[in-house]
Formats: C-alpha cells, sequence, structure tokens
C-alpha cells in the first residue's frame, strides 16, 4: 500500500505570516510524528528589533542576517544521512525572498537576490510537504497584539496586511513541493486535539499536489 504524505515525508515545513501559528503546529506535529524539530530563531537576529522601530534603516541587515542563519539550518537537510527521522521545520527557506521583496527598495533588493542566488540557489532541498496556514488580517492584527511580544508591538497593521497579501500571491504560484492550505482562524491546533486529529486526516487524505482544509467542510 502506497504512503500517504505523513508516512512518507521526510521534512516537512509549517508557513504562514507572522501570527498564524507556525511554531505551535510545528511542535505539535514533531510531538505527533516523533520528529525532530527546526525552528525559527528572531531572537538571535541582533538588527529585527531595530528594523520595527525603524524598518527602511534597517531592513537589508534583517534580511541577510536571516538569510544566513536559516541557510546554515537548512544545509544540514541537504545531508540526510545525518537525520534518522523526519524533521518539522516552521519555515520554508524561499520566505526570505517574500520578505525581501516587501521590506527592500528595489536596488536593495536586486543586491539581495544576487545574494541568496549565489548562497542558497539549488543547495537547499524542497519538502515533502507545505502546511501553509492562512488567515485573515484582522486575525492576524489580533493575535499579534495578544501575544504581546515586545518586538512585535512595533509591527504596522498595514505591514501585516500586505504580508498576509505576499503570502497569498506566493503560494499562489508554488509549486515546489505539495501543499496542503488550512484557514486556520477557526482553528486551535495547539489546544484542541479534535483540531490537530481533523488536520492529520486532511493530509493523510491528499492524493494530489495541493488540497485545502477549511472548518466545517
Amino acid at each position: 500500500m502506497k504512503k500517504n504524505f505523513l508516512e512518507s515525508a521526510r521534512h516537512i515545513a509549517v508557513e504562514g505570516p507572522i501570527g498564524v501559528g507556525k511554531t505551535s503546529l510545528a511542535r505539535r506535529l514533531a510531538e505527533y510524528l516523533d520528529a525532530g524539530l527546526l525552528l525559527e530563531q528572531p531572537e538571535e537576529n541582533p538588527f529585527l528589533a531595530r528594523f520595527y522601530r525603524d524598518p527602511r534603516h534597517y531592513a537589508l541587515q534583517t534580511q541577510l542576517c536571516f538569510l544566513f542563519q536559516r541557510l546554515g539550518q537548512m544545509r544540514a537537510l541537504a545531508q540526510p544521512e545525518l537525520f534518522t527521522r523526519a524533521v518539522i521545520c516552521d519555515y520554508l527557506m524561499e520566505k526570505e525572498l517574500l520578505f525581501a521583496s516587501l521590506t527592500l527598495d528595489d536596488d536593495e533588493y536586486s543586491l539581495y537576490r544576487q545574494i541568496y542566488d549565489r548562497v542558497a540557489g539549488q543547495s537547499v532541498p524542497a519538502p515533502d510537504l507545505v502546511i501553509y496556514l492562512q488567515a485573515g488580517t484582522e486575525f492576524l492584527i489580533e493575535r499579534v497584539r495578544k501575544r504581546g511580544a515586545e518586538m512585535e508591538r512595533r509591527i504596522d497593521d498595514d505591514y501585516l496586511a500586505r504580508l498576509g497579501e505576499c503570502y497569498i500571491r506566493f503560494f499562489h504560484d508554488y509549486t515546489a513541493a505539495p501543499v496542503m492550505v488550512v484557514n486556520s482562524e477557526h482553528l486551535d491546533f495547539a489546544a484542541d486535539p479534535d483540531d490537530f486529529q481533523l488536520l492529520v486526516q486532511r493530509i493523510e487524505a491528499m492524493r494530489g499536489p495541493r488540497a485545502y482544509f477549511n472548518r466545517g467542510n
């Protein structure tokens, strides 16, 4: 019998805009699958707090720092002999280009893209499955404000709105891996076991490169 995506995947990425619940779901999946966990580490980017205070002056430094930080993590995945079990990530490497397009001006983006293509290029493997968490702008704003993270208090509401739109456009054209698109506004994978089991069932039932999960459908 052919294995489903959860049984066969060695690398699963959970993606979506700020506040949508990526890390919580990644942790839950890693526990459920007895998998390794690879998380973003925003607290280790010394430019991030300054970016939220003054985006124009610190965007390029922030993006480059994240690029090299995540590249170091992702390159390990290119050596499967180092992993005896699956790995769950709460980000997709290509998100770096998405954020760069949103925060950098044209000249900076051109430079950043040259660096990205040179250092990342084909060296980062595509995941076996991407879980893309969607949510509306008002939901994201509420979640970010509720979390109360010191750095995130400075995030502009318009920035969150534009970020959500960038993710929609990005995943509309994304074909590098199978994608489960999840409307997460009425789901709580960390706190509600039933919600999480429903997601697992939907992933196990996937038969093509793209599927959709909206609570109640």
